[in-house]
């Protein structure tokens, strides 16, 4: 089961998006510009750090670069069975859930930003990683304070995140160390995000959150105010509300996703954070990232082995010349409409789930000649130049594809190549 996650602010650097300006998914900030009215390609390239710490800007940015990377991603053919975000993450997992449109999640990520950059400079505050602490002692630390400072993150064992007014993370520092903290590390950061500090931001973020539509998922998104799953679109709003003042239960969040059956963890966007903290709390799955172009055939390489092959010693990582698999593409951008004749074994299933060999077939429906429809894009017809069995749909009805992008996976007749 493959779970993507998107890391939140923090994570953004300068030039993160260079590498990206000569991908085809460059296109989404081309977009994104488009529609929020801001100079994001530079913001990605040229802005210096001070800029992208900037809570409007580096949340924006981390948003949209994140959306990059899934774009790429899915032009590659992969899928999530599963999504969750780390605070800002959170939206990025809704469009990429299908929860949410990509223009509603920009407009709510902006007025995140924004409300949020008020809301720190109304009632400032600092934020500080206890590393070495547990989650019980971390917050007797804080209650020891008598004073404003909470939980911010619970990020996974041994790693929690406080935050509150700078004379309360420092006292509440003294403390952590005294209970057996191995380290405490302030972080670069002007506000006490996932507090009591950050109500000032909720009338803004809760118009919002009520001008956009929400939609139930496509795929199970875990929310970080409770580490639970959440399919009925009315809860979102509520949740990204809350989520404001409430501390991210990111370590409870990934042992959810453990326990769902998840076998990778596979962070899209800047940075790599999430995929450490994956690491420690949940050793037993896979967990990598993908923050450049170079990222993507490493990710093939892990994440899609071929039941073909096996173990042989002559197949060579890297090398993904499947003959008896073959893809077909979208002929143009536009919204893709499957053919509704065409049956795929796969529909329904988790990502990664293939159908029965060709040879060993049932369901003679599940078969595609050469030239038959299989969908549109647009008013553009889709007819597959191969012949073979539907494995499994790419893209989903009502997506938007571009031009190139996989729609339909065939395993082909040997006697049909």
């Amino acid at each position: 089961m493959l779970v993507f996650t998107f890391p939140g602010q923090g994570s953004q650097r300068p030039g993160m998006g260079r590498l990206w300006t000569t991908h085809p998914s460059w296109e989404v900030v081309t977009e994104a510009a488009s529609v929020s009215g801001r100079d994001l390609g530079r913001l990605l390239v040229d802005a210096p750090m001070e800029e992208l710490t900037e809570t409007a800007n580096a949340q924006l940015t981390t948003f949209v670069l994140s959306l990059v990377v899934l774009d790429a991603v899915e032009r590659i053919g992969l899928a999530p069975a599963a999504c969750a975000g780390h605070s800002l993450g959170e939206y990025t997992a809704l469009v990429a859930g299908g929860g949410v449109s990509f223009a509603d999640g920009l407009a709510l990520v902006a007025a995140r930003g924004e409300a949020m950059a008020r809301a720190g400079e109304d009632a400032p505050g600092t934020m500080a990683a206890i590393i070495g602490l547990s989650d019980d002692d971390a917050a007797a630390a804080c209650q020891r304070c008598e004073s404003d400072v909470w939980v911010a993150n619970y990020n996974a064992p041994g790693q929690v995140v406080v935050a509150g007014t700078t004379d309360a993370v420092a006292a509440v520092a003294v403390i952590a160390r005294q209970l057996g903290a191995r380290k405490v590390l302030p972080l670069p950061v002007a506000a006490a995000f996932h507090t009591p500090l950050m109500a000032g931001a909720r009338p803004a973020l809760r118009k919002a959150l009520g001008d956009a539509t929400f939609l139930a998922p496509e795929v199970p998104i875990v929310a970080n105010v409770d580490a639970r799953v959440h399919h009925d679109s009315s809860d979102w709003p509520g949740l990204l509300s809350a989520q404001l003042c409430s501390p991210v239960r990111w370590r409870q969040s990934l042992e959810t996703l453990a326990g769902l059956g998840a076998t990778s963890f596979v962070e899209l966007g800047p940075g790599g954070v999430l995929s450490g903290l994956a690491r420690r709390s949940t050793p037993e799955i896979r967990s990598l990232s993908v923050a450049k172009p170079d990222d993507l055939d490493r990710l093939i390489d892990a994440v899609t082995p071929h039941p073909m092959l096996g173990d042989d010693p002559q197949v060579h990582h890297g090398e993904h010349l499947y003959t008896r698999e073959r893809v077909v593409v979208s002929p143009s951008a536009g919204i893709f409409t499957p053919e509704s004749t065409v049956s795929a074994p796969g529909t329904g299933l988790l990502p990664g789930t293939v159908a029965p060999p060709v040879d060993g077939a049932t369901a003679t429906e599940s078969f595609v000649d050469v030239g038959a429809l299989v969908g549109r894009v647009g008013v553009n017809e889709v007819r597959t130049p191969f012949a073979g069995q539907v494995i499994r749909w790419l893209s989903v009805s009502g997506e938007r594809v571009q031009e190139g992008q996989p729609l339909v996976w065939l395993r082909v007749r040997e006697d049909r190549y």
